[in-house]
């Protein structure tokens, strides 16, 4: 076979295939159809529990033992996706309603993972049965082949509720993602109901019986009076908080305390944890002095998170620091994105339930079908029994006289009587006009003597009439839309009889949490680094009281106030900026904390260069002076910002900074003098007033002419308050700076050989 290339654009085929993935990506694994509101593996896993028998009053049966089945005949990912979903539609913290029944552990709402699938089992809840997977057999929604195509799956399950509202989705594709909170059962089912009045229902008619989200933790929905436009254009996002309650103590040994019994629907799973050690943090940080001990006294019967108080406590600034601080308030991100008519869309709510709404009746339409066409082969079947009963006689003797099955079901159907042997002419006459259906005669002939009593006769005629009544009661719903519109609507009626509940989260319009900062006493502390990046601000006393050892242990030492910024300038040519309060306070021998974990300082690829409160920047000039020799002076102020971080000076490509040095503007700078010295040992003095002031976005001039490949080490300043350096040991000898020769700037220095 010969062998043909083609020539194609790479960038075509590339675009194609991931086309292709994205799609596949999209709607076969990421986001729910809007029908039943059920991802593929989601369906896949329910469907294969009710292959397998796992019907609620069925024993529950290894997780394992569904995962394979899903994995190995529906669903060929890895199999720890199809646990998980499986594991997420079991957690009643997750799901509006569960719709696996679990045994064993199947997670927390704190975090804990499940156990692995081959301990725990699972089963289908009753709910599950009765609205998700009801009349499979008869022809409700299309099957398509498996991936092998050695199995059949269906394409949608015949879920009667809006299930996309109901348990929400949350699920991220390619280029998009999908994010729609849980509802309240009884509430959509009204909101259907509604629907179904009026088409032309609007958001806000929609929203008088679905209030709002209802999550599973409760919680509060804080900014109801912008549900209108989420609910509208389908995006937006919802301001949750956790319920909170104030306890007093009952005895004098007892502390009030501070209760949360609701959480956030965004904080289950590892957000608890971070939630207690933010408030720890508000206490380390001495942010308030309120809480003396947290605890969380969660268990099975519901949420506990326990603040126990200082007596005369602020409980409502305290509440409005949690608020502020802490994940107790959080935003959901709303984007009801779903698979409608085989595309991804975002969806308003009121086209949710509309698209739910007509595959509703589409299900419940091809149901009836199925029935009214198995009732009228009934029909047909008894008329030709209640026949056959009237000529009992002539039935016997045409069965007494054919030689074969064949023969008697020929006379029957076609009036054939050539192969049968009558016992009179009348007989055969009368047999001769027989014209029963292929079905009836079938019936006939496998019919027992017993119906022939007269009270089976009675029983057949009734269940004659039964059958008559039902085909009447199916074309009048098949006919008429309004006959099924009541159908519908008794159904979702009993739906929410026997499964409704009352909302958990409440709705509400609450003003933004806002904390008065308390008014601190200011005073003077001392910030410590050592060597290792690990700092602490000491009280003053203690510095005094131990300053030969701070000087001794401490790389940077600056004295400031408890009010101050501290500004960490880098060698990167920025400068951070840390407020002192944020700086945990501690003991002289206490290791401290790292600088990276309190600012934005990046120890790994920044070296610091000077550490100074903003307070001192504010009367002083800076020196910067670069590797590359560019050096100026800049007036302080300039650095006195809000953001954390800012660009302290401008580099050139492949510069870094070698040094800034506070200038002290007070006596000015006219008799000051900056020493340069570089790496391959040449030294110039010169006038500082001869370094030009510049603004904090200028790259700077040459204070130094260097030879190739050689770079600005260190300098040195003479006559100035901050820094007086009037000699330095080089090369194992003192090298006293007044006797270097007083150049200009930009000159070339002298080389100092000893």
């Amino acid at each position: 076979m010969s062998e043909q290339i083609i020539k194609t654009e790479f960038s075509d085929i590339m675009q194609k295939s991931y086309i292709d993935y994205a799609m596949s990506v999209i709607c076969q694994r990421a986001l729910p159809d809007v029908r039943d509101g059920l991802k593929p593996v989601q369906r896949r896993v329910l469907y294969a529990m009710q292959e397998l028998g796992l019907s609620a009053d069925k024993p529950h049966r290894k997780s394992a033992r569904i995962v394979g089945d899903t994995m190995g005949k529906y669903h060929p990912h890895g199999d720890s996706s199809i646990y998980e979903a499986l594991v997420v539609m079991e957690q009643d913290f997750k799901k509006g309603m569960p719709l696996v029944d679990g045994h064993g552990n199947f997670g927390s709402i704190e975090g804990d993972g499940a156990a692995a699938m081959r301990y725990t089992e699972a089963k289908l809840q009753k709910f599950t049965q009765e609205v998700y997977l009801a009349d499979m057999d008869k022809n409700v929604v299309d099957f398509q082949s498996n991936f092998d195509e050695t199995e059949k799956e269906p394409v949608v399950l015949p879920v009667r509720i809006p299930n996309l509202l109901i348990n929400g989705a949350e699920g991220i594709a390619v280029g998009m993602t999908t994010s729609i909170p849980p509802h309240n059962l009884s509430e959509v089912v009204d909101g259907v109901k509604a629907y179904m009045d009026n088409p032309d229902i609007t958001t806000e008619e929609l929203m008088e019986y679905v209030k709002g989200p209802d999550f599973p933790t409760g919680g509060i929905v804080v900014n109801q009076k912008e549900l209108k436009n989420i609910y509208e254009t389908g995006s937006g996002k919802m301001k949750l908080r956790g319920k909170v309650h104030f306890e007093k103590a009952k005895k004098r040994s007892e502390r009030d305390k501070l209760v949360i019994t609701e959480i956030p629907y965004t904080m289950i799973g590892a957000n608890i944890s971070k939630f207690i050690a933010d408030v720890v943090g508000l206490i380390e940080n001495k942010t308030t002095s309120d809480i003396v001990d947290v605890s969380n006294e969660s268990s099975k019967e519901g949420i506990r998170i326990v603040l126990e108080l200082r007596r005369n406590a602020d409980v409502e600034r305290l509440e409005n620091l949690l608020y502020k601080k802490t994940r107790l308030e959080d935003t959901f991100g709303v984007n009801m994105l779903a698979i409608a008519n085989g595309r991804p869309e975002l969806l308003s709510l009121k086209d949710i339930i509309s698209y739910h709404t007509r595959f509703h009746y589409e299900v419940l339409t091809r149901k009836y079908e199925t029935l009214l066409k198995k009732e009228l082969e009934q029909k047909e079947i008894k008329e030709g029994l209640i026949k056959a009963s009237d000529m009992i006689d002539l039935i016997i003797e045409i069965l007494r006289g054919s030689k074969s099955l064949k023969d008697a079901k020929s006379c029957l159907i076609h009036g054939e009587t050539d192969n049968i042997t009558f016992k009179t002419q009348k007989s055969k006459k009368e047999a001769s006009k027989l014209c029963f259906t292929e079905k009836q005669a079938s019936a006939i002939l496998e019919m027992r003597l017993y119906r022939l009593i007269g009270l089976e006769i009675m029983a057949l005629q009734e269940e004659y009439a039964e059958i008559l009544k039902k085909i009447d009661k199916y074309q009048d719903i098949l006919e008429h839309p309004a006959s099924m519109k009541k159908v519908m609507k008794k159904d979702l009626e009993k739906i929410k009889k026997i499964y409704g509940f009352e909302r958990k989260t409440e709705l509400t319009n609450a003003k933004a949490a806002v904390v008065k900062a308390l008014p601190i006493e200011e005073k003077e502390v001392v910030f410590v680094m050592d060597r290792f990046g690990y700092s602490k601000i000491l009280d003053k006393s203690t510095y005094e009281r131990n300053e030969e050892t701070v000087l001794k242990e401490y790389r940077h030492i600056v004295h400031c106030m408890n009010t101050d910024k501290v500004c960490v300038f880098t060698d990167t040519g920025v400068m951070h900026q840390i407020k002192v309060q944020d700086i945990p306070s501690g003991r002289l021998r206490d290791k401290g904390t790292p600088l990276d974990n309190i600012g934005n300082y990046d120890s790994r690829n920044e070296q610091i260069l000077l550490i100074a409160p903003d307070r001192v920047l504010k009367e002083s000039s800076l020196l910067f002076v670069t590797a590359a020799s560019m050096v100026k002076l800049v007036d302080g102020a300039e650095f006195i910002v809000q953001k954390k971080t800012v660009a302290a000076t401008k580099l050139a490509e492949g510069d870094t900074l070698t040094a800034v040095r506070i200038v002290s503007a007070k006596e000015g700078i006219t008799n000051a003098q900056i020493i340069m010295q570089s790496e391959e040992g040449y030294f110039l003095r010169f006038p500082l007033e001869e370094v030009t002031r510049k603004k904090k976005g200028a790259i700077g001039i040459r204070g130094m002419k260097l030879q190739e490949q050689d770079h600005v080490k260190h300098i040195y300043l003479t006559g100035v308050e901050e820094e007086d350096t009037p000699s330095i040991i080089y090369k194992e000898k003192e090298l006293v700076f007044s006797k270097i020769r007083l150049m200009g700037r930009d000159g070339k220095g002298v080389k100092v050989r000893r």
